[in-house]
């Protein structure tokens, strides 16, 4: 049996696009998957990631599977349809098939809703039978303890900044609205054994190791666990957190001792009546440039990652988020636009009032408006984000964020000269270069 496993990338991230080499790690659905393959199960596996080369159109492989999010979907449908009318049988799974299973079956033989660990080698036994179903739904008893060790050595490491990506929890016990995750896999937080985990990176025999987990702090005894086990390891490690980081004492000097040198956080908005509109109350505003001296001080660099477009925003929103990025030395900002994905509380808003404008998935990428904003006019919202992006990136900002150097620059600056070539490229991304997918031909 031959497996090829995909993933569609849209525009601007795609390996031809605006995404660089020192912006992206190597993700783990894929690799996953798999190791999921059964091994009573004689299968061969390939991997396609659109963010690290192309997808060829003459793919060798009976079943071809497609990880799926919002702003990829026409992307991976028509892939999936070009498959198809080859005669393979295509699956697709991941957040949007999972949030929109019936949109996705009409392009589809099989459609993974939820995690697939155990719907997916159940599926590859039917299939062998010549039996499969139409949809997988994630199991009632679902875990994520004894999880397979992602294939890391089907992937192409000279395209990505690592690929020593580990998972250690899944999930987050917050609810955005906006956020896509919950609305597509629900809240519960699954977490491995700490065991588990110090084993996998034991066995990457790296010093560098980088957690893509939603929120590593989501259930803090076992943070504190997991980071305390990690001391002896004496490895560096980056991951993703929420601004509560900084008021917890025992978690900072824990991540400190463990070798954490980077973190993300979702700060969102510097202004807080949005924080209270998104339902993330637990970023304090007046707290940020307290929380990035903490961080500092404990040798941690920040990517601080903001969403533009709030009904309590209104034009000066842009030169404000850039002057207290600079003050408060962020190292890494990120902007993006906020954004109503399908099934959350956010999109069922804009659409009972009326306010979706843009029907194509494709410009769901955070980084396009696709609803009329409240306090501005769409365009002001994306001129607005552009000269967000390149005043935050010009030389002179770079400098003054980064100064006086102690933090980790071995890591900052090529990651900031990457998102200087991001910024620069951001407009360039128009509705009808996302919207584009005429190198897949229609059979």
């Amino acid at each position: 049996m031959k497996i090829a496993l995909l993933a569609p990338a849209g525009a601007m991230h795609r390996y031809s696009g605006n995404f660089g080499k020192s912006l992206h790690y190597a993700p783990l659905t894929l690799t996953t998957l798999a190791a999921l393959v059964p091994e009573d199960i004689d299968a061969e596996v390939v991997i396609y990631d659109e963010t690290a080369g192309k997808i060829p159109l003459d793919i060798d492989a009976e079943l071809i599977g497609i990880t799926c999010i919002t702003g990829t979907a026409p992307r991976c449908y028509a892939y999936a349809d070009y498959f198809r009318k080859q005669g393979k049988t295509v699956f697709l799974g991941g957040v949007h098939p999972s949030m929109l299973p019936d949109e996705a079956a009409q392009h589809a033989d099989v459609v993974f809703t939820g995690f697939s660990e155990q719907t997916f080698p159940q599926f590859l036994h039917d299939y062998q039978r010549g039996e499969f179903q139409k949809f997988y739904h994630q199991n009632c008893d679902f875990s994520i303890v004894g999880r397979p060790i992602p294939r890391r050595e089907l992937l192409n490491k000279k395209r990505y900044i690592t690929i020593n990506t580990v998972e250690a929890i899944r999930g987050c016990m917050h609810n955005c609205t906006f956020c896509a995750y919950p609305a597509a896999f629900g809240k519960h937080v699954y977490k491995r054994p700490v065991k588990e985990v110090v084993a996998e990176i034991e066995a990457l025999h790296s010093k560098h190791v980088l957690f893509p987990d939603v929120n590593l702090i989501t259930d803090r005894k076992y943070a504190l666990e997991l980071f305390q086990a990690m001391i002896p390891l004496n490895i560096i490690w980056m991951g993703l957190v929420t601004s509560s980081v900084g008021i917890d004492k025992e978690i900072m000097e824990v991540f400190r001792k463990s070798g954490c040198r980077g973190l993300l956080i979702g700060f969102e908005s510097i202004t807080q009546a949005s924080q209270k509109y998104i339902h993330k109350g637990h970023n304090r505003v007046d707290n940020y440039i307290d929380l990035m001296e903490r961080l500092h001080d404990n040798g941690i660099l920040v990517q601080g990652c903001f969403a533009f477009g709030g009904d309590e925003e209104d034009t000066s929103v842009f030169d404000r988020t850039v002057e207290m990025v600079i003050k408060a030395k962020i190292d890494l900002p990120r902007y993006s636009i906020l954004t109503p994905f399908p099934r959350t509380a956010y999109y069922d808003q804009l659409e009972s009032e009326g306010r979706i404008t843009e029907r194509n998935w494709a410009m769901y990428d955070v980084q396009h408006v696709v609803y009329q904003p409240k306090l501005m006019t769409a365009e002001q919202l994306m001129e607005g984000t552009d000269r967000a992006w390149r005043n935050t990136y010009s030389t002179s900002s770079i400098l003054k964020r980064l100064a006086p150097f102690t933090n980790s620059p071995w890591i900052a600056f090529p990651v900031n000269m990457g998102y200087k070539g991001y910024a620069d490229k951001w407009h360039k991304f128009t509705r009808e270069v996302m919207c584009d997918n005429s190198d897949i031909p229609v059979l």
